[in-house]
């Protein structure tokens, strides 16, 4: 059975470390997997790389090959990630950045998510992805909101409105998420406006991104969609991306009347 090529490093690496010990201690997979009491697919599975190595059958192994704690001091190492490796790199401007401006379509741009509506989306993923998974990313997107509180950081919003009807985790949830967006907009560096349907053929049809602005006046623009992340420092690209925003924030609503209709979609809900 061939290495899925999507598996985590670490995943691959530790499954052959216990692969490597057990071979060098003369000790099957069968009598592993039974000491362990997994089924030896299982043992192999982990082995391979295609499924998490599990604290216990690290413990286990660890006590039948002498290993001194090697293999269990790995455990922490496998835990699942709190966000893709191709976005590494745009939070550690986002965490950096003096000025922030996102424009969304079909979705509550990510910090200003309720924990509810991120657990939703995590959920959702398709592929699927495992319950750990799901709250290390739900955490991990949590503690960006955390952001909006460096008061010397500009954060502004435009949602279109088709983000603030999209039920995402049902009713309940979307008026939490809706009464979350009021409260998230009376911080003083936050701004929220709303892009109401009914706009015809405006630059907010060809889809989300992101402006950033570090302290030393450098410039990045973000994109994402249907798994892909990109990056851009281009000025040209930058520039274009800059110009649409400023056309999208002259046809949103402004922040009071936003504050108005998202509160009026909450109660209709």
């Amino acid at each position: 059975m061939e290495l899925r090529p999507d598996s985590p490093m670490a995943w691959r690496l530790c499954g052959n470390q216990i692969k490597l010990w057990r071979q060098a201690a003369n000790v099957s997979r069968e009598e592993l997997a039974a000491e362990a009491g997994y089924g030896v697919e299982a043992v192999r599975s982990m082995e391979m790389g295609r499924r998490r190595p599990s604290q216990h059958l690290l413990q286990v192994a660890d006590a039948m090959f002498g290993a001194n704690g090697k293999l269990e001091s790995a455990h922490p190492y496998l835990e699942p990630e709190r966000f893709n490796n191709r976005v590494r790199e745009y939070l550690a401007i986002e965490a950096e950045a003096v000025a922030f401006h996102w424009y969304d379509v079909l979705l509550i741009p990510g910090l200003l998510q309720s924990e509810d509506y991120a657990r939703a989306l995590m959920a959702s993923h398709c592929p699927p992805v495992d319950d750990e998974t799901v709250e290390a990313r739900v955490s991990g997107r949590v503690e960006r909101g955390e952001l909006l509180k460096k008061t010397t950081t500009l954060f502004s919003f435009v949602i279109h409105e088709a983000a603030l009807r999209g039920l995402v985790g049902g009713p309940e949830v979307m008026k939490a998420q809706l009464n979350h967006l009021l409260e998230v907009g009376e911080l003083r560096n936050v701004s929220i406006q709303v892009l109401p349907l009914g706009q015809g053929a405006t630059p907010g049809i060809s889809g989300a991104f992101a402006l950033l602005e570090t302290a030393d006046h450098r410039q990045y623009a973000y994109q994402e969609a249907q798994g892909s992340h990109m990056l851009f420092t281009d000025t040209e690209k930058v520039g274009d991306l800059v110009k649409r925003h400023a056309m999208i924030r002259m046809q949103a609503l402004d922040t009071e009347a936003s504050a108005q209709f998202i509160r009026k979609v909450a109660e209709e809900l």
